[in-house]
């Protein structure tokens, strides 16, 4: 279950305590970097903010430099008051427990990756906090699918003041946010190549989209330029949803034997909630220190 604190972090401070969702509006969204082939637009202004300088131009220097390190402390604190409220969700604590994965999570970094060992075969599987910033709001609050085609959607706006907002308190509270969390799979084996597997871990699920091989293992990894670049100009497989079912079957069932399995799917989106609170006060506190300098 993905907590909601993003939404109470871009939401005016008098609701804050509605609760924690990973939507936070106010950073640009950034495609994953799992994705070797996905495509971005180049930034545009509907990603940023108008801001005018004039207003500080008279201003002392050092009283916006104070201005901004107290606003900094503050958003510090409110991320340690959310924190201190919240428990480690038990499918995490399970999973590192229980889990023949490695968990391999380097602070600073947006991925984060699941290491083991299956007979002769390494299979790595990587996920990125990146897919937070990139879910739209309006996925979770469509107003033509809450009240469907034929509904006036002004009807009832006399009693929005007094039942909308303890509405969305309870959906928020409710906690399942659907964030699809991206997963780039690979299973290696010495000198066979390896298999590059696409998919979505979503509502406790995992959702292949592509499985793909590679004779030349480093191809599905794609660490650098030059290997991804390789990468584009090798047939790597068709699209999974157009093999035979029991094909797909199959190979869905070879990876569960795996351990890619609905422990992993869960613990996916929980634990990257938890790795992008920690980043995000990370990341304040490294702004603070360096205004503060």
């Amino acid at each position: 279950m993905m907590s909601l604190r993003t939404v109470a972090r871009s939401a005016p401070r008098t609701f804050t305590r509605l609760s924690s969702t990973a939507l936070r509006s106010s950073r640009v969204a950034q495609p994953s970097s799992l994705l070797k082939s996905s495509w971005a637009p180049l930034r545009s202004s509907q990603f940023t903010s108008a801001f005018s300088t004039s207003q500080f131009r008279q201003a002392p220097e050092a009283e916006v430099d104070e201005a901004l390190i107290a606003k900094l402390e503050n958003e510090l604190e409110f991320e340690n008051e959310m924190k201190a409220t919240e428990q480690t969700p038990a499918s995490v604590l399970d999973f590192l427990a229980n889990s023949p994965f490695k968990l391999k999570d380097e602070p600073g970094k947006e991925d984060v990756s699941l290491v083991r060992k299956f007979g002769n075969e390494t299979i790595t599987v990587t996920f990125s906090i990146s897919d937070l910033a990139n879910f739209e709001p309006d996925d979770m609050f469509n107003e033509d699918e809450v009240l469907g085609d034929d509904v006036d959607p002004t009807e009832g706006k006399r009693s929005e003041q007094s039942e909308g907002e303890e509405g969305l308190d309870e959906e928020l509270e409710g906690g399942d946010a659907p964030v699809p969390c991206r997963l780039n799979i690979v299973v290696e084996k010495p000198d066979k190549g390896a298999l590059n597997i696409e998919a979505v871990a979503q509502d406790g699920q995992i959702i292949v989209e592509n499985f793909y091989y590679f004779k030349d293992g480093r191809m599905a990894h794609g660490k650098t330029a030059d290997v991804a670049h390789a990468a584009q100009d090798i047939y790597p497989g068709p699209p999974f949803g157009s093999l035979d079912e029991d094909l797909q079957v199959l190979m869905e069932r070879y990876l569960e034997e795996r351990g890619v399995t609905q422990a992993l799917a869960v613990f996916v989106p929980d634990y990257m909630d938890i790795k992008e609170q920690r980043e995000y006060q990370a990341w304040l506190k490294d702004v603070k220190d360096f205004v503060e300098a």
